[in-house]
């Protein structure tokens, strides 16, 4: 299970170089953006979840820009980079928030949006059904998570070394959310029109610690954490990446999938 408090710490540590390394997300980013432009939307006021270093916000200056935009974030370290990153020409406003507790009254926004976000939250029913809450009536909601299969060799990897070392009640590596629960939480949370599709995207790393140190400058090291300590924490560490390598590796290195469920759902009014 997620930590919250280790993710917003995390992320609050990586803020200043995420952009430099979150090389998947912003391409999310940038399809979301095109998908967006499919979508007849025409927002007064927009809410961007888990808006990091404002890049979406950023993004959506030519497509709305006429909207009153509000982001927010987890954690201060983000909050305060993207309100530096959105600072010129921008009327932006960043909060300091939980995404599964909206400081907003009922009916505040007329679009939500949030990519790579939810995966990070423990109770997805929650935290859609805040989203639907601060929502006005005939509003939309569209998002981008990482789904299922989002880092399977690295989280099959490492199951199967602390398998080895006798020690799998050990793994609490982090579970992603597949488009059935996705699809499944919305409708709880009182959406209509859901539509949810899966796309993946390949990242490659010369080797696994690249890859390891990669997740760890994004904040998402709790993907698969290394529990264990001492001699026995190194064995397991060293079985993984010796996995990864045997089962997983290709000619141009080693593979990192994610899988991005793209949604969009409608609060009808």
């Amino acid at each position: 299970m997620i930590d919250r408090g280790k993710v917003r710490q995390a992320f609050g540590r990586g803020a200043a170089e995420y952009d430099t390394h979150a090389v998947v997300q912003k391409r999310v980013i940038a399809r979301f953006v095109e998908l967006l432009k499919r979508e007849d939307l025409a927002p007064r006021r927009l809410l961007d979840i888990g808006a990091g270093t404002g890049v979406l916000l950023r993004s959506l200056r030519e497509l709305y820009g006429h909207a009153d935009a509000v982001g927010i974030d987890l954690s201060i370290g983000m909050s305060r980079t993207a309100r530096e990153n959105l600072a010129a020409n921008g009327s932006e406003f960043i909060l300091t928030a939980d995404a599964e507790q909206l400081p907003f009254v009922g009916a505040s926004f007329d679009l939500a949006l949030s990519t790579s976000t939810f995966q990070w939250l423990v109770d997805l029913k929650t935290a859609f059904g805040e989203v639907f809450r601060v929502l006005a009536p005939g509003g939309a909601f569209c998002f981008a998570l990482f789904g299922g299969q989002t880092l399977h060799e690295l989280r099959t990897s490492y199951r199967l070394a602390l398998t080895a070392a006798g020690c799998q009640w050990e793994d609490r590596s982090h579970t992603f959310f597949t488009e059935n629960e996705v699809t499944e939480a919305l409708t709880w949370a009182g959406f209509g029109g859901c539509r949810v599709v899966t796309e993946f995207d390949i990242e490659m790393h010369d080797n696994v610690p690249s890859l390891l140190r990669s997740l760890k400058r994004i904040g998402a090291g709790s993907a698969s954490p290394i529990t264990l300590r001492g001699l026995a924490g190194k064995r397991v560490m060293l079985d993984m990446m010796e996995t990864y390598r045997r089962e997983f590796s290709r000619p141009l290195g080693m593979p990192a999938t994610y899988e991005v469920l793209y949604g969009v759902a409608r609060k009808n009014g």
